[in-house]
């Protein structure tokens, strides 16, 4: 099966200062967060707080699943932490 992202939730973390969202391959969760000075990277002029952070998901989201997908299919693991240098 292929990853894929039905849910389109998300939510901040604040101790971790990142956003948490899912992916499903067939019957398996796979968690991923990305760090939110990968946001902010990613969408210059983004406001560092939870509401600046979440919005830049959302416009963001297509392209961070993207790269969320190819984290995937490069190594199988339930837990994933994308960074900026992800994102190049």
């Amino acid at each position: 099966m292929s990853l894929t992202f039905p849910n389109r939730s998300r939510s901040y973390d604040e101790a971790g200062k990142r956003i948490r969202f899912v992916g499903h391959d067939g019957m398996f969760q796979i968690s991923f967060s990305i760090a939110a000075d990968a946001m902010s990277k990613m969408q210059p002029g983004t406001a560092a707080d939870e509401a600046g952070y979440l919005a830049a998901f959302d416009t963001a989201s297509s392209s961070i699943h993207d790269v969320a997908r190819n984290a995937y299919a490069r190594t199988r693991k339930s837990i994933y932490v994308l960074t900026a240098a992800d994102f190049r």
